[in-house]
């Protein structure tokens, strides 16, 4: 029986069966003839469904939806679904997805398209793809420029804490000592989060979507309790990043030291702890890197140091060498 109209009070409905599903619903208006338009379509959609696949009618928002529902993160994924909106999933191929990275974030550099566009498009398209509902999608990622991240160290933390208000102070020590990003430490609520006596603190890892338990040393300890407490403010006071930033390089300027940001005090707890000797593993799971590959590759900057092959020689033949040294510089000295 196909879809038919009838009107209960002012609106109309309809009901019917089409490739053997009951539908019944509202057409949320009071026009017969815009409400035929609608049943008109639906009977289209249900039967491209059943000829072709549930991959002939599915819409990027309708995915969208559903991978939402099931608890995915939406993190960077408004602009892409906005952008895509009814666009039948089938109809999206991978240059389409890189046109589309290019259309929203021309301006960016080559990782911040992949972050921001590609990867939240491929992620929606590949969770309907776990369902069957359409194929997989391979999108090449736009190329990365490798910089070398410039870490803050301790002495630079220091300069900063000097000229900065108690929450700025112990907002960048924080990052430093427990290698916490920026956006994640913003976000650390004092009563929930915070364990003086424990010297721990609970930091949810927004980005791998975990949460982990870090060690607060002593100075952190000090600092965060001279943290005077505002009243609907978080523990730091800023709400993200951009409030911040110029009370940031005001500091910055007073202190007169290099212009660094803050991201550059997490990048410095992992390099200052790959130059202590901590291994690679073990740096990764102290700063909630997703691997130890991903430390190595993006901080192994930090052992770059040519006269660490010293530590290849012992202090035997060291003193041995020295000697045969002083004897070579005395002969040649007549």
């Amino acid at each position: 029986m196909p879809l038919k109209l009838y009107q209960r009070g002012k609106a109309w409905h309809y009901r019917g069966t089409v490739a053997g599903r009951r539908l019944r619903g509202s057409c949320k208006t009071t026009d017969k003839a815009i409400a035929a338009r609608q049943i008109a379509e639906i009977e289209t959609r249900e039967w491209k469904c059943s000829f072709d696949g549930p991959q002939a009618v599915l819409t990027f928002a309708q995915a969208a939806l559903m991978y939402r529902a099931a608890g995915k993160s939406g993190r960077f994924l408004a602009p892409v679904e906005d952008y895509f909106r009814d666009t039948l999933v089938k109809d999206i191929k991978a240059g389409t997805i890189k046109q589309m990275a290019t259309t929203l974030y021309g301006h960016c550099s080559g990782a911040s398209k992949n972050r921001l566009a590609i990867i939240p498009a491929q992620a929606v398209i590949n969770f309907a793809a776990e369902s069957e509902l359409c194929p997989h999608i391979r999108v090449k990622r736009f190329e990365v420029d490798t910089k070398v991240k410039e870490p803050a160290d301790l002495p630079w933390v220091k300069a900063f804490m000097a000229e900065a208000s108690p929450h700025l102070g112990a907002f960048a020590l924080f990052m430093f000592l427990t290698g916490c990003r920026p956006g994640e430490a913003l976000a650390i609520d004092r009563k929930r989060d915070l364990n003086l006596q424990a010297r721990t603190a609970v930091i949810r890892e927004t980005k791998v979507r975990s949460e982990r338990k870090a060690h607060l040393p002593v100075p952190l300890i000090a600092a965060l309790a001279n943290v005077p407490a505002v009243p609907g403010r978080p523990l730091f006071i800023y709400r993200n990043t951009d409030d911040l930033t110029l009370a940031w390089d005001g500091v910055i300027k007073r202190a007169g030291i290099q212009r660094l940001t803050p991201h550059c005090c997490r990048h410095g707890f992992a390099t200052e702890l790959l130059r202590a000797g901590i291994d690679v593993i073990t740096v990764a799971w102290l700063g909630g890197w997703e691997s130890p590959e991903h430390v190595l590759k993006t901080y192994g900057h930090a052992l770059k140091k040519r006269t660490l092959t010293d530590v290849l020689i012992d202090a035997d033949l060291t003193q041995a060498i020295n000697k045969v040294a002083e004897i070579a510089i005395k002969s040649n000295a007549y």
